[in-house]
């Protein structure tokens, strides 16, 4: 299966681009919501408690905010949730990726460059837009101050460091403009399968 990796900033609207591929018939894995659920298996529960105790769950569900607070604020408290994590999170997209019937899968990863990720993908789109704006985005979303989510935004690479891997990059200010875009990135995807 020809897997095409999504990935941005927080804020540049990476989920709103993976909408347009469905919109056009593609499969999207993503990667963050996937994630969410496996954290609820029992292998992963284990896991997660061992590195963050017993408070890491209230009630059998994941306490976020807890392990957020830590995780964004302590480099390798997160890479150490990361490790084991992102292996399942691989194993489960596998699964799910040949089950689908499809010209190719789309795979949306907050991290995709971050964590290696990108280099099991055939292409790479990279979903960009201003601070700014991607600020103001996460603010509405999620009602959160901009304190945090800049502790976030500090977790990932820069744009400038994500552009040379890219394959293809949207600048995600006007949808208008971004579905066009990714039309025009769909039509060369499968242009590209035809060709190849």
């Amino acid at each position: 299966m020809i897997v095409v990796g999504l990935t941005g900033g927080i804020g540049s609207g990476k989920s709103t681009i993976a909408r347009f591929f469905e919109e056009f018939g593609i499969p999207v894995y993503i990667a963050d919501d996937e994630a969410r659920r496996l954290m609820h298996t029992s292998r992963l529960v284990e896991g997660v408690t061992a590195i963050f105790g017993t408070e890491a769950y209230i009630d059998g569900n994941l306490n976020r905010s807890y392990i957020a607070d830590i995780v964004f604020n302590d480099a390798a408290m997160l890479q150490r949730l990361n490790a084991i994590v992102h292996p399942a999170v691989a194993a489960h997209f596998e699964t799910w990726s040949a089950a689908q019937d499809a010209p190719y899968v789309l795979k949306e990863a907050a991290i995709l460059f971050e964590n290696g990720g990108y280099k099991t993908c055939d292409f790479t789109i990279l979903v960009t837009a201003p601070v700014a704006i991607r600020l103001k985005r996460v603010i509405k979303r999620d009602g959160t101050d901009e304190k945090s989510i800049r502790a976030r935004m500090d977790q990932q690479w820069e744009d400038e460091k994500k552009v040379p891997l890219a394959d293809f990059v949207i600048e995600n200010i006007d949808l208008e403009n971004s579905k066009k875009e990714t039309r025009k990135i769909h039509v060369k995807i499968l242009r590209s399968l035809v060709n190849s």
